[in-house]
C-alpha cells in the first residue's frame, strides 16, 4: 500500500522535530487551512514542491514510460 503525500509529510515532520503549526508558518499559510489539506490530501504540484523547499527536501514528479524511462 503506497501512503499519501499527507502521510509522507506527516513522516517527514517527525523526522524533522517539526510540527504542522512550524510548517503552516513557514509556508505562511493558516495552520487550519494546511491542516484542512492534509485532511483532504489535497495539494497541487506547487505546494507539494513548496513544502519539499520548506523542509529542504528534493522533489520530483515523473512520468515513466513502459520501458522504464522517465519524462
Amino acid at each position: 500500500m503506497e501512503l499519501t503525500v499527507a502521510e509522507k509529510i506527516r513522516i517527514v515532520l517527525g523526522r524533522q522535530n517539526k510540527t504542522l503549526t512550524d510548517l503552516a508558518e513557514i509556508l505562511q499559510m493558516s495552520r487550519q487551512n494546511l491542516n484542512n489539506k492534509m485532511k483532504r490530501d489535497n495539494f497541487s504540484e506547487k505546494e507539494i514542491e513548496d513544502i519539499a523547499r520548506a523542509l529542504n527536501l528534493g522533489f520530483e514528479i515523473n512520468f515513466i514510460m513502459e520501458d522504464g524511462k522517465k519524462i
